[in-house]
């Protein structure tokens, strides 16, 4: 009897992780969900950013614990943002907890330039899922990308959600801090990729879940929306 019970508990714990297919090199994990701080309120811990401190190759997004910033890690450089008013504040260190955070580690990208006729955000959307086939990733499974060049315009918000409020929708989030659009500047993307994490880390509207970084790091936050100009880049990861 104690065979079954091992193997569901084994089954629960890996919940929050997908493991890779046989030729994937990356593993999509994650702590918290959307649908607890939207419908709960619980906008606590739920994450230790110091525990991945050693994590090589780590690609991270979230929002800090208390819904008091934003969290973007790009091979293994943490950009964790925070907003007073509409004035950022940005810090390199791990020193942070997460109410929400999305992971994975990649060792290896492979670029694919954006056709001209990929210009809105579900352009792009569609785009990078036909993309993903047929470079040999698993669709029916999260997966990070990378988006690098101009933005005609990105669309981003800090959050610094006010203590005591419980009441949580996703424009309210927006509004609670800093935001505002980048036009015509360079730029880099985190994204992660799913069909099945709806309400988990994407919103029910869109299978993404994306931050945004300026590459001169005056603006870094959630992207919510995008414009894109000829000549962007997507990565992915390389499946061998």
């Amino acid at each position: 009897m104690k065979y079954p019970f091992l193997l569901l508990l084994i089954f629960a714990l890996s919940g929050c992780s997908t493991a890779p297919d046989a030729d994937d090199t990356y593993t999509v994990g994650y702590h918290g969900a959307l649908k607890n701080m939207m419908h709960k309120g619980d906008i606590s811990a739920q994450a230790n950013l110091a525990d991945f401190r050693d994590e090589a190759h780590l690609y991270a997004l979230g929002a800090v614990e208390n819904l008091k910033g934003e969290i973007l890690i790009l091979d293994g450089e943490p950009y964790i943002t925070s907003a007073e008013g509409q004035n950022l504040t940005l810090d390199h260190s791990f020193d942070h907890k997460a109410t929400l955070l999305v992971y994975a580690s990649v060792n290896e990208w492979t670029s694919h330039s954006i056709p001209k006729e990929v210009s809105t955000y579900e352009d792009l959307e569609s785009h990078i899922e036909k993309v993903a086939k047929e470079n040999g990733i698993n669709t029916d499974e999260p997966f990070p990308f990378l988006i690098n060049g101009m933005a005609e315009t990105a669309d981003w918000h800090v959050i610094n959600w006010k203590d005591g409020d419980t009441e949580h929708s996703h424009e309210k989030h927006i509004k609670s801090g800093a935001y505002g659009t980048l036009s015509n500047q360079e730029v880099e993307i985190l994204g992660f990729y799913s069909r099945s994490h709806h309400a988990i880390f994407t919103h029910h509207t869109t299978n993404m879940h994306l931050h945004v970084r300026a590459t001169d790091n005056s603006t870094l936050g959630h992207l919510d929306g995008l414009a894109l100009s000829p000549g962007m880049t997507l990565k992915l990861p390389t499946v061998k």
